[in-house]
């Protein structure tokens, strides 16, 4: 009888791997009321990377983005905001795969708490998972 080999590290509860979509310098819709359209990506909180590799973002990650589009007092600010749609596919756990038609984020506070009253589109489930305010907000959870 074959015995099952568990490589070093692993669990069966671990959090599955999302492959990252919104890198460094991506324009992103910003898909809320707050009166923002269009932000470049800037940066993503808490990623670390090897030396020249641009740290990614999947759904339900923090980044820290530049409004390009929008009221005229929001445009040039650098706000923080959670990835909620993404165009590249991923692969959920229970072998299913997502993909969505633009990537799109929601604008946060610095406190953590959305900046908008209402989410226009759809969003993940693993970002509404993460970010519980966020379901509360959204209209529609895929």
């Amino acid at each position: 009888m074959a015995k099952k080999r568990m490589r070093k590290g692993t669990s069966i509860d671990r959090i599955p791997h999302r492959s990252p979509s919104v890198f460094t310098n991506t324009l992103v819709k910003i898909t809320d009321n707050s009166g923002g359209r269009i932000g470049r990506v800037i940066g993503v909180v808490k990623k670390k990377t090897v030396k020249r590799r641009l740290p990614g973002a999947a759904v339900g990650d923090v980044v820290v983005i530049s409004i390009r589009e929008g009221k005229p007092e929001l445009r040039r600010q650098i706000m923080h905001a959670i990835v909620v749609r993404q165009r590249k596919p991923y692969r959920r756990p229970d072998g299913t795969w997502i993909q969505f038609e633009d990537n799109a984020v929601v604008l946060i506070t610095p406190e953590g708490e959305p900046k908008a009253t209402e989410i226009r589109g759809p969003i993940a489930k693993e970002a509404a998972e993460k970010w519980p305010k966020l379901a509360n907000l959204a209209s529609m959870i895929i």
